[in-house]
């Protein structure tokens, strides 16, 4: 039986991931934030401990759970957690910043710096990072995000250059608009950050407002569910020769075709129409 570790699934493409990889054979190491989600998982039938990318001590420990489970094996990682923190670039503090790096990307390589000798010791892995559409180009009002994201796939292309010849392979999957609860996950980040009363753009935030605190009614245009980021999983951790990239919906295939073909002035042209 292989086994993967998986991050952030409380809920979304995480749990999706969990359910669907768990149904097809696989030894699912299920970790949430928050402790009384891990229980609701094991209630589940998944094997669930908590994992804080904010939090050093807790991936460790995670790990050597892991360990501990397998006896020192792990076939698979796939990074998901991960948080949004919406407002204009010239409104994000530094702290904000700060924040949302530690638990996008610094926990993403801490995680898998430490299950790489692990890998390295068996011969083979496989490191999957969910990136976004927004690691391919820039949206307003995602600065924060974007940021992370871009960061991602930088790392991500570096490392898999490196562990070429090793067994372990690095790739990235890049969905687009997902039905998930990011938008209200972002609400709590977006109200200690962004002081948007006092912003010189406080007329505009009326959008972003409403994005945020209205009901959701209906689907986002091209939004799947997060069954298609699972089925790219599966052939991210299951196929002999794993492709480096897998884009999941519409926008992220239209996105990565523009960015490379437009000058960069239209580019900002075509994403600021919508």
């Amino acid at each position: 039986m292989k086994s993967i570790l998986i991050t952030g699934c409380s809920s979304g493409i995480g749990l999706n991931a969990a359910h669907g990889l768990k149904a097809r054979g696989w030894r699912v190491f299920a970790t949430c934030r928050q402790e009384a989600d891990c229980e609701r998982l094991r209630g589940e039938g998944l094997e669930s401990f908590r994992l804080d990318y904010a939090d050093e001590d807790s991936i460790a420990a995670a790990v050597d759970e892991v360990k501990t489970r397998t006896g020192g094996t792990l076939d698979a990682l796939f990074n998901n957690g991960a948080f949004a923190c919406p407002g204009a670039v010239e409104d994000l503090p530094r702290g904000a910043l700060r924040a949302i790096f530690e638990v996008n990307l610094f926990g993403y390589h801490d995680l898998a710096r430490r299950v790489i000798p692990m890998m390295r010791a068996q011969g083979h892995g496989r490191i999957v990072n969910c990136s976004s559409v927004l690691g391919l180009v820039g949206m307003t009002w995602r600065g924060a995000y974007v940021a992370t994201k871009f960061a991602m796939e930088g790392l991500s292309d570096v490392m898999r250059i490196e562990m070429k010849g090793t067994g372990i392979e690095v790739i990235l999957i890049e969905p687009g608009p997902i039905a998930t609860k990011i938008r209200e996950n972002a609400i709590p980040h977006f109200e200690k950050w962004i002081d948007w009363e006092n912003s010189v753009r406080r007329e505009q935030y009326s959008s972003l407002r409403g994005r945020l605190y209205d009901k959701k009614t209906k689907k986002d245009t091209f939004e799947l569910g997060p069954e298609a980021v699972t089925a790219k999983l599966i052939h991210a951790v299951e196929a002999k020769r794993p492709k480096a990239r897998y884009y999941v919906t519409t926008p992220t295939y239209l996105m990565g075709f523009a960015r490379r073909l437009l000058p960069t002035r239209m580019l900002d042209w075509l994403i600021a129409k919508g």
